[in-house]
């Protein structure tokens, strides 16, 4: 058995040895990517989530096992961050600290091999793409549980940014501590948004102990580190870097808890084929305004997967419509479906055709 387990592990290791030559064959095909892709246009995104998309599709569609199609996923998606790391840096900023949710999704979004800039607010994370010093952005826009992020919406009004794809993450809520000793704990610290979505557990479990509202679950992580008698509810990658042990894994009350975040950028992603359309649109406070933004998406076809309102903040008795819409802003039935709609409202703005988060 012994001889036949070595065999084995022989083989494992001379498939090894050639994938490692294959991931160097074609990173050198990368850098040559990068390279014409410079001079044709200095100023485009090297990251295209439509090539993304292809491979992944590819690769899933033929994939004859036993290695899980899912697997083939993370994998390439490292590999291919690596790769976009060889044809120059991409920042990504992100509502931080390090450990928050909109950090994880950056990671799930752009992989390891990207450099993380964490910021401070939402506002934040707009000003360093719009300046340049972000290639991408990650904001949060809403929550199965808690509904829609008001203030990333408002910051569309007048930003120039548009939508670059979106990221949907299933979040799981921790209780961690220093000792992962639930008798030990005196308080608990969190976001409000934590706290709220993990509520029924924390009534039975822990009636008595106080909990403290804090910026980030990041931060409530940070505070735990330093104080023996503190818990915070937070991720497991916040367990990871601030040292913690998990007291109690998922605890949030509705385990079908999901935030979407959206990625921003300077310039337009290519089409994919499987793309969403975000609009922002202008109407008045009349019988009918809604009905009329609605039927020229029906009448050509197209799914609303989305509607949020929004006071303008401009006028009395004026709001904002945010909708997403299935299909690209190229396609025909599209463009004469936003023509429609531009005619009947105050002001349109298309704030981005995007990937659909696979």
């Amino acid at each position: 058995m012994n001889r036949d387990l070595q065999e084995l592990r022989r083989r494992i290791d001379q498939l090894d040895d050639e994938i490692l030559r294959l991931l160097n064959e074609r990173s050198t095909y990368v850098i040559e990517i990068g390279q014409l892709k410079r001079q044709n246009d200095a100023g485009a995104n090297l990251h295209t989530p439509a090539r993304e998309a292809e491979i992944i599709q590819r690769l899933t569609s033929r994939n004859p096992g036993p290695f899980p199609s899912d697997a083939i996923r993370s994998v390439y998606r490292e590999i291919m961050s690596a790769s976009l790391s060889l044809e120059g840096p991409q920042k990504v900023a992100y509502l931080g600290p390090r450990a928050t949710f909109t950090h994880l999704a950056s990671r799930q979004k752009f992989g390891e091999s990207a450099q993380y800039v964490p910021v401070t607010s939402i506002k934040d994370v707009f000003t360093e793409v719009e300046r340049g010093r972000a290639n991408f952005g990650v904001v949060p826009i809403e929550n199965s549980t808690e509904g829609v992020v008001s203030h990333t919406l408002d910051m569309f009004i007048d930003s120039p940014l548009l939508i670059y794809g979106e990221v949907l993450l299933e979040v799981s809520h921790h209780l961690l501590s220093k000792s992962g000793a639930k008798e030990e704990i005196t308080k608990i610290y969190s976001h409000p948004h934590a706290l709220a979505q993990c509520r029924n557990w924390l009534e039975t479990h822990v009636p008595n102990v106080p909990l403290s509202e804090v910026a980030s679950t990041a931060r409530a992580a940070e505070m735990a580190s330093e104080d023996a008698s503190a818990g915070a509810i937070a991720s497991e990658l916040a367990a990871h870097l601030y040292g913690l042990k998990v007291v109690q894994s998922r605890i949030e009350d509705n385990i079908n808890n999901f935030t979407r975040f959206l990625v921003l950028a300077k310039t337009a992603p290519q089409r994919t084929g499987k793309d969403k359309t975000s609009v922002m649109i202008s109407v008045k406070d009349r019988a009918g305004a809604l009905y009329d933004l609605l039927r020229p998406f029906a009448s050509s076809g197209i799914n609303m997967t989305k509607i949020e309102s929004r006071p303008s903040r401009r006028k009395a008795w004026e709001y904002i419509f945010f909708v997403d819409v299935e299909g690209h802003v190229e396609e025909e039935r599209m463009k004469k479906a936003l023509d429609e709609v531009k005619s009947r409202c105050l002001f349109m703005k298309i704030l981005g055709s995007y990937p659909a988060h696979a």
